[in-house]
């Protein structure tokens, strides 16, 4: 515990979703009392009047915001008009609203995806903006970084505290397993699951398994955001990441011989692969507010396949399919 945090009152916009819910533990543990973890349920932050009516009843001196409407691939190619107009308008107007009401510090989460789709492996910081975002999430990618020119700009001009942060792709328990909008990590580990259930003979995969990936624990992704919400201030963006890189290849085959399925993994070469690599440099957020990643990734991804399997089960013995939250709604 330290004065920071108990000192600060902090609003966590998306707080309620799998990052969000995390990060609000991690803040109570350090001390923090006044934590407001809101989501969709609490209004739609696109609506003006739902915005003053909570920074009203919150009155917080930090924001932290979260919120997002986000998805994988297959999400993205069908709702690029929702992921840009939502996301814009969240997040402009929020900050906008933030700086208005006196709050003290805004924490804006950036994504990956905001990089070029060409960018040069790992990717640094300074390179943001050396190119177009990769097709096919660059409406939700471009849409996410308006927040740090955003920031920059009220920094620039009222000298307003606001950071902005670029996590990488995370996954853990209590990931989000819908598979109309989950990231590739849950989705593996839902399809490998149901085949092993179902004694399926194969299973199929987008693309051809060549593209890489960073992946974060999401315990390690709270970690990095809360250190640089109570160190760091400057303009300039940070990565939040593992520093690793896995192919889909491999990543698939490794979710598959952790879950136990011996079938076939068949290749739908006719859907996209996404960005080619993404890896970060991670040497930032060490260097500026001391941040690195703990988890490793075998035991990361052993944890959150055993909290699928047994929410499954929960679930089942309730009769009642598993709550898999909808992350387009975690505002």
């Amino acid at each position: 515990m330290n004065s920071f945090w108990t000192n600060n009152r902090i609003w966590l916009t998306g707080g309620t979703g799998f990052l969000g819910q995390v990060i609000a533990r991690k803040l109570r543990e350090r001390g923090c009392v006044h934590v407001f973890a809101t989501g969709k349920e609490e209004g739609d932050l696109t609506d003006a009047v739902v915005v003053h009516d909570l920074l009203a009843r919150t009155r917080p001196d930090i924001i932290i915001h979260l919120a997002a409407v986000v998805g994988g691939i297959g999400a993205n190619r069908e709702h690029p008009a929702e992921f840009f107009y939502q996301n814009v308008m969240m997040g402009a107007q929020l900050m906008h609203e933030a700086w208005k009401a006196g709050v003290k510090k805004f924490v804006a989460i950036g994504t990956i995806c905001a990089y070029p789709k060409f960018s040069p492996v790992p990717f640094r910081e300074d390179d943001l903006w050396n190119g177009y975002p990769e097709e096919t999430n660059a409406p939700y990618g471009l849409a996410k970084k308006m927040l740090l020119v955003q920031s920059q700009a009220y920094r620039q001009q009222y000298g307003w505290s606001a950071i902005y942060l670029l996590p990488v792709n995370l996954y853990g328990p209590g990931d989000n397993f819908d598979p109309a909008t989950s990231h590739v990590i849950p989705a593996l580990i839902k399809k490998f699951v149901d085949a092993e259930k179902d004694r399926a003979d194969h299973i199929v995969a987008w693309g051809d398994g060549s593209p890489t990936r960073e992946f974060l624990y999401v315990d390690d992704a709270a970690e990095g955001i809360l250190l640089a919400t109570e160190r760091y201030d400057k303009p300039e963006p940070v990565n939040i990441g593992s520093g690793m890189e896995i192919s889909i290849k491999d990543l698939t085959e490794t979710v598959a011989r952790h879950v136990g399925f011996k079938g076939r993994i068949l290749w739908d070469t006719s859907k996209p692969n996404g960005q080619p690599r993404r890896r970060l440099d991670v040497s930032r957020a060490e260097r500026e507010f001391g941040f690195k990643a703990r988890m490793g990734f075998d035991e990361g991804l052993k944890e959150t396949i055993e909290w699928y399997r047994q929410h499954l089960k929960v679930a089942n013995q309730d009769r009642h399919p598993l709550n898999v939250k909808h992350r387009a709604t975690e505002q």
